[in-house]
C-alpha cells in the first residue's frame, strides 16, 4: 500500500544529468515502469522542448509528457500528451507576463522556475512555480534557509511546485564529491507538511535524523498529506527505481503485489 504522500510523486527526467539517457533508452524504461506500475511514479516523461521531434519518432509514447522549455519558442504540442511546461523565470519578465506569452493550451499548466532566495513574485491562477534543490556544482544547492522560505511562500498563498535536481535519495546526506549536503525528497516532502501546520519548515529540511523523519512521516494527517501533495505537485528524479527503493528500506511503502 502506498500512502497519500508518496501516490504520484516521481516524474521520469531519465533524459537529464546525471543519468542522461539516451533517447532509446529513456523511453525503454519509461515503458518498464509504465508496465509495472508502480504509484509512486507518476510516468510522466519529462522532455526537452528541443527533443520532442526526436520523441514523435519513437515507438513507444509515454502516457503523460512534461515539456522542459529549452528553446526561445513554444513548439508544437499537437498530438502529444503533454500535460505541463516548465521553464525558468526570465528575469525582466513577470511570471503573470510570461504565462500571457506563452499561451499554453488548455489542460496544460505552466511551472516557472524561481530562484527560492528571491520570492518577491505575483503568481497568476492556474500557474505553479518551480525549484531547483541541487546540481553539479556546491552553488547549485539552495541553503536550507532558502528552500523553507520558498515553501513558505507556496503555502502560505496556495501556490503548487515543482522540485527538480539534487533530491536524489529520501533523507538529506553529505556528498563528498560535492563538499555538499544534498537536500532529500523525504525532508522537503515533510517540510510542506510542516508549512500547512503552521510550523518553520527548516528545522526539517535540516535534519539527517532517519528515525526522526520516518516517525514524523507516519503521524503526518491524512488531510494534511493531501494538502501538501496538492501543492508539491512531484519532482523530477534522474532515477525512478532509488525513491521507490528508498520509501521501502524506510518501511513507509510496502511491496506492490
Amino acid at each position: 500500500m502506498t500512502g497519500t504522500l508518496y501516490v504520484a510523486l516521481v516524474d521520469d527526467a531519465g533524459l537529464f544529468p546525471p543519468t542522461s539517457l539516451h533517447m532509446d533508452e529513456a523511453l525503454a524504461r519509461n515503458r518498464r515502469d509504465a508496465e509495472s506500475g508502480d504509484p509512486v511514479l507518476t510516468h510522466r516523461f519529462l522532455c526537452p522542448a528541443s527533443r520532442l521531434e526526436r520523441l514523435r519518432g519513437q515507438e513507444h509514447r509515454p502516457r503523460r509528457l512534461g515539456v522542459i522549455l529549452d528553446t526561445e519558442r513554444l513548439p508544437d504540442l499537437g498530438g502529444l500528451p503533454v500535460d505541463l511546461v516548465e521553464t525558468p523565470l526570465p528575469p525582466d519578465e513577470t511570471v503573470e507576463a510570461l504565462a500571457e506569452r506563452l499561451a499554453l493550451p488548455a489542460g496544460v499548466r505552466l511551472f516557472t522556475e524561481v530562484k527560492p532566495g528571491r520570492m518577491a513574485v505575483e503568481v497568476p491562477d492556474g500557474v505553479g512555480l518551480k525549484v531547483r534543490c541541487g546540481g553539479a556544482s556546491a552553488e547549485d544547492f539552495p541553503p536550507v534557509e532558502h528552500l523553507a522560505q520558498f515553501i513558505r511562500f507556496c503555502v502560505e498563498r496556495d501556490v503548487p511546485f515543482k522540485a527538480t535536481a539534487g533530491l536524489h535519495h529520501a533523507v538529506r546526506h553529505f556528498d563528498p564529491s560535492l563538499g555538499v549536503d544534498r537536500h532529500g525528497f523525504l525532508n522537503l516532502l515533510l517540510a510542506v507538511c510542516e508549512a500547512v501546520e503552521g510550523r518553520d519548515p527548516a528545522h526539517v529540511l535540516r535534519t539527517t535524523d532517519v528515525g526522526h523523519l520516518v516517525r514524523m512521516a507516519r503521524a503526518v494527517p491524512e488531510e494534511t498529506a493531501k494538502r501538501a501533495r496538492r501543492l508539491l505537485v512531484s519532482y523530477g528524479s534522474c532515477s525512478t527505481h532509488t525513491p521507490v527503493e528508498d520509501l521501502r528500506a524506510l518501511g513507509l511503502i510496502e511491496e506492490e503485489r
